[in-house]
């Protein structure tokens, strides 16, 4: 008996329930794989519109804040605060931009009994530290009546203690850490390891000396000799304006001007400040004015962001030209 053939071009029962099957089931796969895309770019879409307002809000808040402590300045006597927090840098919140800006307004301020300058700061650019000390030092000739007093509170080393100088006085704690008077370049080199490792270093310059602080390269001894010429002229001009700033208050202690740092304590025997307090007890007992109103600028976010994008941009400047690591600290 034959066996029965099904029709050539026929399709089993089984074979279209498969197919349909299939079929469906990467219609699902499709379906799920578009909704996960589309949940995905709402979620995107709103954790921007938080980051938005957040960032308003925040701008919102500071202007505000400002204008209320201008309307206070206006209208009653006080001692006027300016703070200096962290590093001295181009566009961060110790700038000279932003510190002068404050002192300006202080010294403006019709109200205003004295100045207090509160320091809390390991140092950081010469450049900064530079104009923040000449901008004191023009506003107290202008402003003759108008005593300035700096106080260092944990720290008033290097860039903050040439900042620190220009004032009329300067107060910290007995366990404050004041001083370092010195300049200082870091950088690392790594010639010895490439030699191990087999790799070779392909620089290409234009001008004798554009590559002295590779890292890569051995170091060029004469570049290196005028490399600390520049420090010590830097640092010369450091000490001229402790010198200016304090005058025959300071000791002949050889070690004074050596990068040392001391304590409050020993900071005063070696005549680099004048006495002890706080910006509160200056306020009340050296002004006699304890209603303190801050003058201090604090940058909103979209200042902060634009301010950090140009510092940025120059850091790349100053590692191309090698002066990265110049700072006062």
């Amino acid at each position: 008996m034959d066996k029965w053939q099904e029709p050539k071009g026929a399709v089993s029962a089984t074979s279209s329930d498969d197919n349909r099957t299939w079929k469906l089931l990467e219609e699902l796969a499709t379906s799920s794989l578009k909704e996960q895309r589309r949940s995905r770019r709402w979620g995107i879409f709103f954790k921007i519109l938080i980051f938005i307002w957040l960032f308003l809000m925040a701008g919102l808040v500071y202007k505000a804040s400002k204008i209320d402590v201008a309307a206070v300045a206006k209208s009653t006597p006080h001692t006027a605060l300016v703070e200096l927090n962290g590093v001295i840098s181009d566009g961060a919140e110790a700038s000279a931009d932003n510190i002068n800006e404050g002192l300006r307004a202080a010294f403006k301020s019709r109200g205003t009994k004295a100045v207090i300058l509160k320091i809390n700061s390991p140092g950081g650019s010469p450049v900064q530290a530079g104009y923040i000390y000449d901008e004191i030092m023009r506003l107290r000739k202008l402003h003759p009546t108008i005593p300035l007093y700096a106080v260092i509170s944990d720290i008033g080393a290097s860039g903050g203690y040439y900042v620190a100088s220009a004032a009329d006085k300067i107060y910290a704690n007995k366990a404050s850490m004041v001083g370092s008077i010195g300049v200082i370049a870091t950088g690392f080199g790594f010639v010895k390891a490439m030699d191990k490792l087999g790799i070779t270093r392909r620089s290409y310059t234009s001008g004798r000396y554009k590559d002295f602080m590779d890292p890569f390269l051995p170091m060029n001894a004469e570049a290196a000799k005028q490399w600390q010429a520049s420090l010590d002229t830097v640092h010369q001009q450091f000490i001229d304006s402790v010198k200016r700033g304090r005058g025959d208050r300071l000791s002949h202690d050889p070690d004074l001007f050596t990068g040392m740092v001391w304590t409050g304590e020993k900071a005063k025997t070696l005549g680099l400040i004048d006495g002890f307090g706080s910006a509160d007890s200056v306020a009340r007992e050296v002004v006699g004015q304890s209603n303190i109103v801050d003058f201090t600028p604090h940058l909103s976010p979209l200042e902060r962001f634009a301010k950090q994008m140009g510092v940025e941009a120059a850091h790349v400047v100053m590692q191309e030209i090698g002066a990265e690591g110049v700072q006062l600290r």
